[in-house]
């Protein structure tokens, strides 16, 4: 199964996240740029929205199953029936990047619509959208094609009734969102994912971890997933100074870090209340806490709460939100960081903050949940807690920041595991054995 110049051809359809750095975006897009530095002929296809990414983009210029569209022919029966030329308009990526530069707040209810109609395929709202999108595969003729989530995947039956391409979805964080929605609709698109798995041919996570549970959790038997691990483009990484932590700041502060969603699910308002205990010790006044990650519309109350407890606690002059940080604030946000952690709620299969962290020599201190375990334990780069304990994740983050000789060998050991084993150049690699096998076992049954 190969193009004409040998090479199997690949489309990988990724979800755009409106104008919010993406982890799942980012590192799809990672993926595809060392695929094709490794010769892939392989191309990054926007669903939804462009994506946003802090490295170059190299996703084409073109959204299928365009926000605008999705949203309009979910709302008004009208939009269902638009000619081609309007579609083409209310999906062009300009338009998309222009509305979605302004967040915008769904209610839940209609979220868990979209989720469901969209899970339907040519029985939803946007059957119009799906086999627009079906044909344009089947002539684009791809030797393989990847979901990057199952929430996308609502096509891929009906795919199947016009070619017998085979079809790979990476499950990375699918039931984050799924959770989140309201009855009846978290319990209908599980259901319906559950449906839609038996036509798919297999599935990619990024833990064993993760492999165990989505297993479970959609009914997949574990003879159809393919484990990659988590890597990044560590090149710019390589290009920091080398981290002391032995050398006092210039400042004389030590920072804890927090990189991620300001959203309950991250679970920044457990390492609010551990900075709130640990700062009722004594000799603490040099430790500040630096929170950085998008904030959209949906959790601004939230966020607002916890700088509201942090005020509360006398606390206002001890923290620091920065913002979302694209890739030079972010390098230099990692930089500024004695320890990071970002205490998720969920089990995380990803954590692409920690390994950021870690390429930057910087230890990172996280639940004893999801995929943090193996992490830990192939990197040495942190230490762990037993989730939801904010006296445990409080004395973590005092013996590291009390222990400058532990945080630099913690430091360097993370950082010598992300660039040697956690590189992008070698999370290309497995995935390209991990397709190889995958079209193998395909073609053997």
């Amino acid at each position: 199964m190969e193009s004409q110049d040998g090479r199997t051809k690949i489309v990988y359809l990724t979800a755009g996240a409106g104008g919010m750095f993406c982890g799942s975006c980012m590192h799809d897009n990672t993926l595809t740029k060392a695929l094709r530095d490794q010769g892939w002929d392989i191309q990054l296809v926007p669903i939804y929205t462009p994506i946003r990414t802090d490295e170059q983009d190299i996703s084409v210029d073109r959204v299928m199953f365009g926000g605008i569209n999705v949203y309009l022919q979910q709302k008004i029966p009208l939009f269902r029936y638009l000619p081609t030329f309007l579609d083409r308009f209310l999906d062009s990526p300009w338009l998309l990047r222009k509305v979605t530069s302004r967040a915008m707040e769904i209610s839940p209810s209609m979220l868990g619509q979209l989720a469901q109609s969209m899970l339907a395929g040519v029985h939803g709202n946007q059957r119009k959208e799906v086999r627009q999108l079906c044909k344009w595969l089947v002539a684009a003729s791809p030797d393989l094609v990847i979901f990057s989530n199952a929430l996308i995947a609502g096509c891929v039956e009906h795919l199947k009734t016009l070619t017998d391409v085979p079809v790979l979805v990476t499950l990375q964080g699918d039931d984050v969102f799924l959770d989140s929605l309201k009855a009846p609709y978290r319990n209908r698109c599980i259901d319906r994912i559950k449906d839609i798995a038996k036509s798919v041919d297999g599935f990619i996570v990024q833990s064993n971890f993760f492999r165990d549970y989505m297993s479970e959790y959609f009914e997949i038997p574990k003879g159809k997933f393919y484990v990659t691990p988590l890597g990044l483009d560590t090149s710019d990484f390589r290009t920091l100074p080398d981290k002391d932590h032995a050398k006092p700041a210039a400042s004389g502060t030590l920072n804890i870090g927090y990189l991620a969603r300001l959203a309950k699910e991250k679970g920044l308002h457990h390492l609010v209340e551990a900075f709130i205990r640990l700062k009722q010790q004594e000799d603490t006044n040099h430790i500040k806490l630096k929170i950085a990650g998008w904030l959209g519309p949906e959790h601004k109350q939230y966020a607002q709460d916890q700088f509201d407890r942090l005020n509360a606690a006398g606390l206002q002059n001890e923290y620091e939100y920065v913002g979302a940080v694209d890739r030079p604030a972010k390098l230099d946000f990692l930089q500024s960081l004695h320890v990071l952690s970002v205490p998720t709620e969920f089990q995380e299969p990803k954590g692409l903050y920690a390994l950021e962290a870690m390429a930057a020599a910087v230890p990172v201190v996280v639940p004893k949940h999801g995929s943090f375990p193996e992490l830990i334990e192939s990197s040495n780069g942190g230490v762990m807690f037993e989730p939801g304990n904010h006296d445990q994740l409080a004395e973590q983050l005092m013996r590291l920041l009390g222990d400058p000789e532990l945080r630099q060998q913690l430091g360097n050991a993370g950082k010598t595991h992300v660039w040697q084993q956690r590189n992008s150049a070698t999370m290309a690699s497995l995935t390209a054995a991990a397709i190889e096998q995958f079209l193998k076992d395909i073609a053997e049954n």
